[in-house]
């Protein structure tokens, strides 16, 4: 495979015998003397490795190499300079450099670390296209804007670290498909998902189905009875409204978590598992903790990582996307072959503040669906509360 080195330096004595060098290892090698050109080179999507050196005309490489963390795929970075002070090493390394070179740079040295920077490079596209892979089954859909990318991001170092995430946000956002998503990215992905819903199940009925029983725990347990943390063993937990549990079934929840172990109903057996949990609310659960109705010690034991989904009236710019999926997803269950949202159809969406959030939005497109008979979308076809949105913004 081959990989393309930027050499960013504006040392002539530096460059010239290190160019045809490294090209005489099967790189390919691109000059920048600046930043500018530099970041120029970045833009096109070349460049795997980067040589930078720190004193540079038009600033200080460190700035380079911060940005290069927003790219898709990071190049591996190797910071070569004359100011090789150890201060300036730990920088570099704390914000993303692949290694550090000392000029002069002695050729065996900086072979050894192209070699590194480039079994990083393919383990990142590894990475990259293994992801890309997940999302083409994933029904969370990511968007454009900053703060849904960056929600996606944390939520895939969440599932490639197997912790525990709690996950908040109003009605409809999409918690529940966040859970999903994190399962499918996670190395538990092809191991169980277990949905629970917490607000359907009374406390007396809980914990039997979260533990489960044995024969004769209580007067309708006639059989043994496996429970969720046991069936989803090697997989995921997924505890939606975790605020509506019960105090008592918090507490045995967080032993359980704490342990990785727990005893069915009516057994003294000690039961082993390896779960990992994701838990969603909709309610603030600091304010509940406040009030005595959920348990502090299982709010942080949950909380490894937390994620916040933002409500739709705060990401509006990635409706068109999701409009489009809606469409795409149901054009075959219905039978139909839509394309498109006529521009006054989209406005009105654009312009609607959304209450219930994506759900809403999900079932607004289903219902304008049904009622479309033509390739694309209209106003018409829109539930009324948002044609009459649509209407006064047109008037």
């Amino acid at each position: 495979m081959a990989y393309t080195v930027i050499m960013v330096e504006d040392e002539e004595d530096f460059i010239n015998p290190l160019l045809p060098y490294i090209q005489s290892r099967g790189y390919e090698v691109k000059v920048a003397q600046t930043l500018h050109k530099a970041r120029e080179y970045l833009k096109q999507g070349i460049g795997d490795i980067i040589l930078l050196d720190i004193v540079l005309p038009d600033g200080n490489g460190l700035e380079l190499l911060h940005e290069t963390s927003s790219l898709p795929i990071r190049p591996s970075v190797i910071v070569a300079t004359g100011n090789g002070d150890i201060e300036t090493a730990v920088e570099a390394m704390k914000l993303g450099a692949t290694d550090f070179l000392q000029k002069p740079v002695v050729f065996s040295q900086l072979e050894k670390t192209l070699q590194r920077a480039a079994e990083n490079v393919a383990l990142r596209r590894e990475l990259f296209l293994y992801r890309q892979a997940q999302l083409q089954n994933i029904d969370f859909i990511v968007g454009n804007s900053p703060v849904m990318r960056r929600l996606y991001e944390q939520a895939q170092r969440a599932a490639l670290a197997s912790v525990s995430v709690l996950i908040t946000g109003e009605t409809g956002t999409g918690k529940s498909l966040l859970a999903k998503a994190i399962h499918k990215m996670g190395p538990r992905a092809n191991k169980p998902f277990i949905p629970v819903d917490c607000g359907a199940l009374p406390a007396t009925v809980f914990e039997s189905e979260l533990f489960g029983h044995e024969a004769g725990a209580f007067t309708s347990a006639e059989k043994r009875k496996l429970g969720l943390l046991e069936t989803a063993d090697g997989g995921v937990v997924f505890l939606d409204e975790i605020s509506s549990m019960a105090v008592e079934t918090q507490a045995k929840l967080l032993r359980a978590l704490d342990d990785q172990s727990f005893r069915r109903l009516g057994s003294t057996v000690e039961i082993k598992v390896d779960v990992q949990i994701l838990a969603a609310s909709n309610r603030d659960l600091k304010k509940m903790i406040a009030e005595g109705t959920f348990r502090s010690d299982l709010y942080y034991r949950l909380k490894v990582v937390d994620l916040e989904v933002p409500p739709l009236r705060e990401h509006k710019e990635d409706i068109p996307e999701l409009v489009g999926f809606f469409i795409r997803k149901n054009n075959p269950h219905r039978g139909k072959n839509i394309q498109d949202v006529t521009s006054r159809a989209m406005e009105a969406l654009m312009a609607y503040d959304w209450p219930g959030n994506i759900r809403e939005l999900a079932h607004a497109i289903e219902r304008a669906m049904i009622f479309c008979d033509e390739e694309a979308i209209d106003l018409t076809h829109l539930p009324f509360d948002i044609q009459e949105g649509g209407r006064a913004r047109l008037a």
